[in-house]
C-alpha cells in the first residue's frame, strides 16, 4: 500500500522514532546514501515561495543521487482550472514522488488520493510535518531523548502550533501552546493530539499565559505572527499578540538549560527578541540544517 507523509498524526510512534534514527544515520554519514534514490525524481510543487523547503528538498535529492524538479503555480496547469486530481494522476507517471508546499490542506489531501507515488507535505496552512521533524531532530540532539521533556510554544495556534503537538504527543513530549484569544490552535488538532499523547504519555496543553507555557520548558518555540498570505494582518496582528514575544525575561521561566527554537524566518523584535534569537540557547540555525537530513530519511522511507 502507498505510504504519504502528510501529517504526522498519521505515523505511529515507533516509525517517528525509525524516521529520526535515520535522520541520525544520513546526517552522520551521507555518503552512505549518495545513491539511495539514484535515477528517482521527485516533483516539488510549489504554491508558496520558500528558501529553506526548496533549497533542502532539492539539495537533498541532488545528495540522494536523484533529481528534485521545482514546480510553481506558473508551471503548473492547476492554476488554469486543471483539477488537482488530474495533476496528481499525470505527475504521477513521470516521476516518483510528489512534494507540495500550499495554501489548502486539501491541495495536499487530494494530491494523496490521487496519486499512485507517495506524496510529502511540504507545508498546508493546517500542517508542517517536515519542519517537525526537524525539530525533533534538534531537539533530540540537545537532550538525547524526547519522553518527558517539555517543550512551550507561544504565539499563533497554527500550522507549526499543530505539527508540534502531534509530534510532541506521538514522541512522549508534552507540549504547552500559549496562544491570545482568537489565535489558538484549532480544537479538533488539539483532541487528536491528546488522543496520540494518551498512547505515550505527553501532556498536551493550551493556555494564554506564556510565562504559565514556559514554566519548566526545555524548549521555548515561536513562529511569526503573521504568516505568507497574511500580510494585510500585520498590524492587528502585532497588537493582538503583544507580550507574546519570546524574550531573556521568558526565557528565564524555562529550565535553565532550555533552548530556543524557530522555524525561521524570524522577526527580530517581534516574535523573538535578538538577544535570544541570537543568543547562546538558540538553536535555529542547527534546527534549519536538520531540515535536509529529516526530510532527506522521509525520501529515503518512502521512495528508496
Amino acid at each position: 500500500m502507498k505510504k504519504d507523509f502528510v501529517s504526522i498524526h498519521d505515523r505511529t510512534p515507533g516509525e517517528i522514532a525509525a524516521l529520526l534514527d535515520l535522520a541520525d544515520a544520513i546526517k552522520s554519514d551521507p555518503a552512505r546514501y549518495r545513491q539511495a534514490l539514484a535515477g528517482k525524481t521527485l516533483a516539488m510543487i510549489f504554491e508558496k515561495s520558500s528558501t529553506r523547503t526548496r533549497v533542502s528538498f532539492e539539495a537533498g535529492m541532488y545528495q540522494l543521487g536523484g533529481l528534485g524538479m521545482f514546480l510553481s503555480s506558473r508551471d503548473l496547469q492547476i492554476g488554469r482550472g486543471e483539477p488537482i486530481s488530474d495533476t496528481a494522476r499525470v505527475l504521477s507517471r513521470y516521476v516518483n514522488g510528489i512534494m507540495a508546499r500550499t495554501f489548502a490542506h486539501e491541495t495536499v489531501t487530494e494530491l494523496a488520493r490521487h496519486a499512485t507515488v507517495p506524496v510529502i507535505n511540504g507545508l498546508t496552512d493546517l500542517l508542517h510535518p517536515c519542519q517537525v521533524m526537524a525539530d525533533l531532530q534538534t531537539i533530540r540532539e540537545n537532550f538525547g531523548k524526547l519522553a518527558g521533556l517539555k517543550l512551550a510554544y507561544v504565539g499563533d495556534g497554527n500550522n507549526m502550533a499543530h505539527s508540534l503537538m502531534f509530534g510532541g504527543a506521538k514522541t512522549g513530549m508534552s507540549v504547552a501552546i500559549a496562544s491570545p484569544e482568537g489565535f489558538e490552535p484549532k480544537g479538533e488538532m488539539v483532541a487528536a493530539a491528546r488522543a496520540d499523547a494518551a498512547e505515550t504519555g505527553a501532556e498536551i496543553s493550551t493556555t494564554r499565559d506564556p510565562s504559565e507555557a514556559a514554566a519548566g520548558a526545555h524548549v521555548v518555540y515561536t513562529d511569526v505572527w503573521a504568516s505568507m498570505g497574511q500580510e494585510d494582518e500585520t498590524e492587528k496582528r502585532r497588537a493582538r499578540f503583544a507580550g507574546f514575544g519570546v524574550t531573556d525575561a521568558l526565557m528565564a521561566k524555562a529550565r535553565d538549560e532550555a533552548i530556543f527554537l524557530h522555524c525561521l524566518p524570524a522577526h527580530r523584535g517581534e516574535e523573538v527578541s535578538a538577544s535570544v534569537a541570537d543568543g547562546p540557547r538558540s538553536r535555529i540555525f542547527d534546527e534549519a540544517e536538520n531540515r535536509l537530513h529529516a526530510q532527506k530519511a522521509v525520501l529515503v522511507s518512502l521512495m528508496a
